[in-house]
């Protein structure tokens, strides 16, 4: 940090958006979705391509060994943990699931999340608490939008045997107490899975500091990896209590005719079949984050968000979603006499790329409030202030 609390970051803004081919022809707000891809990751992903093309999917696979192996390392110093508690995999929302499937749940145990939950997440909760016979337990949010940390503890009881937090929610962009979180899981010997799919590339991550045991990333958000990749971390010190609900060779060595030894390490998640290319692009990816420096691209991002945000409010017609001060990439908001659905038809038809953020996807967060929608803008470190100018312009109207 630096005098009046500024964090001293050095970011090559002109270089980024020139490692971003998508810039010069689009103004891309919609990172939380799907963030555009810098050229070392595409040309990552092309070249494994066309190797496969020339010498065989397979063959390919074994001359670039060394290279997938670099992805559990890059990972690995992302989320500041070992590489053997790294697996890849092939979406987050697989991942998320891999990781609940494999606690041994028992009939009357608890399961306990927040009304931030990502609506994927939460029907399976739903599916699942139904199906193993599970209490699901919603703690309600505060008025800043986080988890209520005094009710969550409360609730705890020797049935507890997860907790299951979004860090990001995909409606709104407030970041949740994780690490307060994860500080009340390792007092209770309660599991915590934590979806950082929003945060994973925007956020410093630390697994150790915010205590989760578990832990699912997309690599297509603000990683700015390749669509259809995802990792899992899975703590070294839990792996022996999860038994994953799918074995294929790469999980498992099969010893005997009845016999099977399950890999010692988060490995025991994947499956052999998967698009080498895409892990080799969301290792590029990582490496990128992880050259720019994570603190320096929260620093960035975080100063967009600022300047976007206090520009959209200026314009007197805004209402934003997010409640609290501890806010991520993520702007949510409503213009009052045109929906979130035309607003976003017109600025598409002006080359610039939003979200919306639909009251179905966030039922636990919405279900007591009138709004269906809002427009997700959700802005990265090669967006430009020239760009959110531009924007907020166009949302005007003017």
């Amino acid at each position: 940090m630096v005098a009046g609390g500024q964090v001293n970051y050095m970011l090559d803004l002109e270089k980024l958006r020139q490692e971003t081919p998508g810039c010069a022809t689009r103004l891309h707000f919609n990172n939380a979705g799907c963030a555009l891809s810098p050229i070392p990751v595409i040309e990552a992903v092309d070249t494994h391509l066309r190797l496969e093309q020339q010498v065989g999917g397979y063959e390919a696979a074994a001359i670039v060994t060394e290279q997938t192996e670099n992805f559990y390392a890059a990972c690995a110093r992302l989320l500041h943990c070992s590489p053997q508690e790294i697996a890849y995999v092939e979406n987050s929302t697989r991942a998320w699931d891999y990781a609940l499937h494999a606690i041994p749940f028992k009939p009357g145990e608890q399961i306990l999340t927040g009304a931030m939950e990502y609506g994927s997440n939460y029907l399976e909760l739903m599916h699942f608490a139904k199906r193993r016979e599970l209490e699901l337990i919603v703690i309600d949010s505060d008025a800043n939008g986080h988890i209520d940390v005094a009710q969550l503890q409360e609730r705890l009881t020797p049935r507890t045997r997860l907790i299951a937090l979004t860090h990001v929610a995909s409606h709104r962009g407030d970041i949740q107490p994780a690490a307060e979180v994860g500080r009340i899981a390792r007092n209770a010997g309660v599991l915590f899975l934590l979806d950082a799919c929003q945060s994973i590339g925007q956020l410093p991550i630390d697994v150790e500091t915010i205590g989760c045991d578990l832990l699912c990333a997309s690599g297509r958000k603000y990683l700015r990896g390749p669509r259809g990749t995802a990792f899992l971390y899975v703590a070294e010190h839990c792996l022996t209590q999860l038994d994953p609900v799918f074995v294929d060779l790469q999980a498992a060595s099969w010893d005997s005719a009845q016999g099977y030894t399950l890999r010692p390490d988060a490995r025991r998640f994947e499956c052999f079949e998967r698009s080498v290319a895409g892990q080799l692009g969301l290792g590029t990816a990582v490496e990128y984050a992880l050259t720019l420096g994570l603190d320096a691209i929260a620093a960035r991002i975080h100063e967009l968000t600022v300047f976007l945000t206090e520009r959209l409010l200026a314009l007197g017609d805004i209402t934003l979603g997010e409640r609290s001060d501890c806010r991520s990439g993520i702007i949510t908001f409503e213009k009052r006499g045109e929906s979130a659905v035309l607003l976003q038809q017109r600025l598409q038809t002006q080359g610039m790329n939003t979200s919306i953020a639909r009251s179905s996807n966030a039922r636990l967060d919405w279900g007591q409030t009138p709004t269906t929608e809002r427009l997700r803008a959700s802005v990265h470190y090669y967006n430009s202030e020239e760009e959110a100018e531009r924007f907020v312009t166009a949302v005007s109207g003017r």
